[in-house]
């Protein structure tokens, strides 16, 4: 096991430097060192780290979901208004909906394994625009309008959106059972996700104010903390629907909120755990790639998620509707809202894992997903945002 987290770490911190050298994301060099080592390869990494990273994959998800409530400042958001509310779900469900019309044409598969393919790569990536968004914060692009902040905070919760109707049917394919009430728990466990979050947030600053903690420590309790949210998210499921993970980032916004100096040098410590967190996430993810199904999907995969892509671009228009946003602007959010990697890293594996048809092909549509938008999203960004955005 330790030759095998040595050559996660070793080979994918390197190929992840020579693709950010290429002005690529590093997690794309990751993914690759991932496919390389798997067992469809070279089969060089060890079967226990394999049988667990399932649950590897869902600490790194809770680390960049807890760093992202931890810059994302409130009061920016409620400048923006109705469309940062929109940005949540609209771009989302409208590629969802590309997704269900394009993929039975190109990849044959039935309406219900359509939708599962659509909610696993409908998800915006964190690890892509989380870190860049907050550079736009810090050096002023787009500020005036509060478009990092929009982007930011849509791309949170869209993240937990998808993954709640990706849990509904995940669980519609494998029993049968769908009914009305399981749609109804969406909104129900976004709510509920955000007044625990939000408790858990208020009393964690209630005990670090009185109690002089070194702030390693404190990452330690809000780690633990969080790992619990997932916890009574699983144990009451089936009774009342709550959402773990929007928790968690709820937790990190109160922070923000209540103790903004505590936030700012957590967050910079969240960053540091990122490092480690996102090369096991992304090398993964690559290793459970069959790449016969790569093949066996080929261009008719590659023509799915363009499309998809596309719905998404047009969500992201129907959501900016009636703002005082320039042509440029929405242009920005349009390309800014594309990458896909963290989500579909986190879930693109579960369908198979559950031993679902169609569960090869969703995986291999998530991995093509992340190998060509995450790319396009971030190289777009670095290089537009000065061009787009007024300082």
């Amino acid at each position: 096991m330790l030759t095998s987290i040595a050559m996660i770490l070793l080979l994918g911190l390197f190929i992840g430097w020579i693709c950010s050298r290429l002005r690529l994301p590093s997690l794309i060099g990751m993914i690759l060192v991932g496919i390389i080592l798997s067992p469809h390869a070279l089969n060089l990494i060890d079967e226990s780290i394999l049988m667990i990273s399932g649950d590897l994959r869902q600490i790194a998800l809770v680390i960049i979901l807890t760093r992202a409530g931890l810059s994302l400042d409130l009061s920016d958001l409620k400048k923006v208004g109705r469309p940062a509310v929109l940005m949540c779900f609209v771009p989302a469900c409208v590629e969802m909906l590309g997704t269900v019309i394009l993929a039975p044409i190109l990849l044959k598969v039935s309406v219900l394994d359509a939708a599962i393919m659509g909610s696993v790569i409908a998800a915006v990536s964190p690890a892509v625009v989380v870190p860049r968004m907050i550079r736009l914060i810090d050096e002023g692009y787009g500020k005036n309008k509060s478009i990092p902040q929009l982007i930011l905070a849509g791309a949170s919760v869209d993240d937990v959106f998808v993954i709640v109707v990706f849990t509904a049917l995940t669980v519609l394919a494998a029993t049968g059972e769908m009914s009305a009430a399981r749609f109804i728990q969406i909104p129900i466990s976004i709510v509920l996700g955000v007044i625990l979050g939000g408790g858990v947030g208020i009393l964690l600053v209630l005990f670090f104010k009185k109690n002089h903690i070194r702030d390693s420590v404190k990452i330690l309790i809000i780690l633990s903390i969080s790992f619990l949210l997932l916890e009574v998210q699983n144990r009451l499921e089936g009774y009342i629907p709550i959402s773990g993970l929007l928790a968690i980032m709820s937790a990190g916004i109160m922070l923000k909120q209540k103790y903004d100096v505590l936030a700012s040098r957590l967050s910079a410590k969240y960053n540091k755990l990122w490092l480690g967190a996102e090369v096991f996430l992304f090398v993964l993810v690559g290793a459970t790639v069959d790449l016969k199904y790569v093949k066996s999907a080929g261009i008719f995969a590659v023509l799915l998620i363009i499309g998809a892509l596309l719905f998404r671009m047009i969500g992201v228009a129907l959501s900016l509707v009636k703002t005082d946003l320039s042509k440029k602007e929405r242009l920005f959010c349009m390309v800014a809202y594309t990458p896909k990697a963290t989500v579909q890293a986190a879930i693109g594996a579960i369908p198979l894992s559950m031993g679902l048809d169609c569960g090869n092909m969703v995986l291999t549509v998530a991995v093509l997903s992340i190998l060509i938008t995450a790319p396009f999203g971030a190289v777009c960004v670095d290089n537009l945002y000065k061009r787009l955005l007024e300082k």
